[in-house]
């Protein structure tokens, strides 16, 4: 029955992991809507049993994740190349990279990149710190790169070289059940395996949600400054529309066509932004201060790493790195794929230490100069950004009370609002193109109704965290995200096994030259 469904609406898709998909986002839209009080004390109380028994267990797993990757692009098996034994990169590094921000963390440097060091530089997150002191801001950066530094990318890497190697390596569909299969042998084409097809669809949709969620709350903010736009749910909620309707005719003109030449065009206008504060701002401060926050999050990294606030009981962790890490993974299955997708023909060792390295380097350099200089204006400037981002919890806000404080205010305000927008278009639409691969099991592009449908469904759901529920919207998109996140971490630890399997059943086999070259 579903296969002549998906026929007679012109489809080419797999019919029981589309229609599942797609019936449960409306159960949840329609349940959210009208059984709003049941939904938030749902999420709310499972959000709460997470954070107090098994956070612990996020922070373990993004470790854990890291070490493994490491640890194995320096094996022997760091010579496998992701295809076969003549494959090539298709895309250039410098495209290569800017597209890694396209299904990455481009939208967040945008939010978080004033946002998170101005909040930890005026409540330190652990210690008897004295708030906007040298001390405070050192923590501030070494907390914000540990969010946003390897972790981060760890989360979008690992998945990223399972999907690589099961699908160019041993020919496998676009789909997630394709890892485990040195687990499950043909029964990823079975009940277990669409269980896990349809959850990493589900995952992906929340995930790319709340990036949605955040980046319209972002630009109804810019707005506000730029124009006196009303910050309401109203606004937002055509603020998604519009990102929708671009992201329609972006995934409509596929991955190179589409999401390459905006992926490349914003990350020159975000470099552009970057050095118009290092010029406009406090240029010898800002290369010092990037050269120190390398040796500060060095120093960091190791004690954060493992750190579970045992003795502290804060709660600071769940609202910060827990919700990093949870909204992070829920979207690595479709950052995961579209990496694979760009990296066919690189080296095991390339792939990791490109996917960790690039952006790694790019974030620091990106926190440093927005997070360093935010501390001048706060210390030595006007200051404000504290009572404005902090005190009255203006967090979408940050970036642009942050722009007051330099020339042209209106134009580089309304240029930021443009990458924001665009940062958050290409991931929407390169998630509706990965949605379509998991759906379909093929890389081939399905009919256009297929990735339009999952485009406009992303914004959907977007608009009813924000719209339709009883909580705040930043409260609604942490709360949902945290629960969300929990069945991806023990993915990850499955995905770390079926490598090690794969590996190990590959280079038994004599005179391969994928691995012995």
């Amino acid at each position: 029955m579903l296969q002549n469904l998906v026929r007679r609406l012109g489809l080419d898709t797999n019919p029981l992991i589309f229609s599942v998909s797609a019936g449960l986002t409306v159960l949840f839209v329609l349940a959210s809507i009208l059984l709003t009080d049941t939904i938030d004390a749902l999420f709310g109380g499972a959000s709460a049993w997470i954070l107090t028994n098994l956070g612990w267990f996020y922070i373990l797993g993004v470790t854990t994740f890291l070490v493994f990757l490491v640890g194995l692009a320096f094996t022997r098996y760091g010579r496998v190349r992701l295809g076969s034994s003549d494959a090539r990169p298709e895309y250039s590094t410098l495209s290569w990279f800017a597209m890694l921000f396209a299904a990455g963390i481009g939208t967040i440097l945008m939010f978080w990149g004033v946002a998170e060091p101005i909040s930890h530089f005026a409540n330190p997150p652990q210690g008897d710190v004295e708030p906007q002191s040298v001390e405070a801001a050192q923590q501030a950066m070494g907390y914000t790169l540990y969010h946003f530094g390897l972790h981060t990318w760890t989360i979008f890497c690992l998945p990223a070289l399972a999907f690589a190697y099961f699908i160019y390596k041993r020919g496998l569909p676009v789909r997630v059940s394709s890892i485990f299969h040195p687990f499950l042998g043909d029964q990823i084409n079975g009940p277990i395996g669409r269980i896990v097809d349809i959850t990493a669809v589900m995952g992906t949709l929340f995930g790319v949600a709340v990036s949605l969620g955040l980046g319209t709350l972002q630009i109804n903010s810019g707005l506000s400054a730029l124009f006196g736009t009303e910050e309401s749910a109203t606004v937002q909620v055509i603020i998604i529309a519009a990102i929708t309707a671009v992201a329609v005719t972006s995934v409509s003109l596929g991955l190179d066509r589409g999401v390459r030449r905006l992926s490349n065009i914003n990350i020159w206008m975000a470099i552009g932004l970057l050095l118009f504060i290092m010029a406009a701002g406090a240029p010898l401060y800002l290369i010092r201060g990037v050269i120190e926050s390398v040796g500060i999050y060095a120093s960091w990294l190791i004690p954060l790493s493992f750190w579970n606030d045992t003795f502290g009981h804060s709660g600071w962790q769940g609202d910060w790195t827990v919700f990093y890490w949870a909204w992070t993974i829920t979207w690595s299955p479709f950052v995961g794929i579209f990496i694979a997708r760009i990296s066919k023909g690189r080296t095991l060792r390339q792939f990791v230490f490109g996917v960790l390295g690039l952006p790694t380097a790019f974030t620091i350099v990106w926190f440093s100069v927005f997070g360093l200089s935010a501390f001048n204006i706060q210390i030595n400037g006007p200051g404000g950004l504290v009572r404005e981002v902090v005190e009255q919890g203006d967090i979408p806000g940050a970036l642009f009370a942050f722009l007051e404080n330099y020339p042209l205010t209106t134009l580089i305000s309304g240029l930021s609002v443009v990458i924001v927008a665009i940062f958050f278009t290409t991931s929407s639409d390169s998630a509706s193109l990965v949605i379509d691969m998991l759906c379909s099991g093929t890389e081939q592009s399905g009919p256009v109704r297929q990735r339009v449908f999952w485009a406009v469904t992303e914004g959907v759901v977007a608009a009813t965290l924000l719209a339709a529920t009883g909580q705040s919207g930043l409260d609604a998109l942490t709360t949902v995200i945290i629960v969300v996140g929990l069945p991806f971490f023990v993915l990850g630890f499955l995905m770390i096994a079926a490598l090690i399997r794969a590996l190990s059943q590959d280079c038994r086999q004599p005179r391969s030259p994928e691995i012995t070259a």
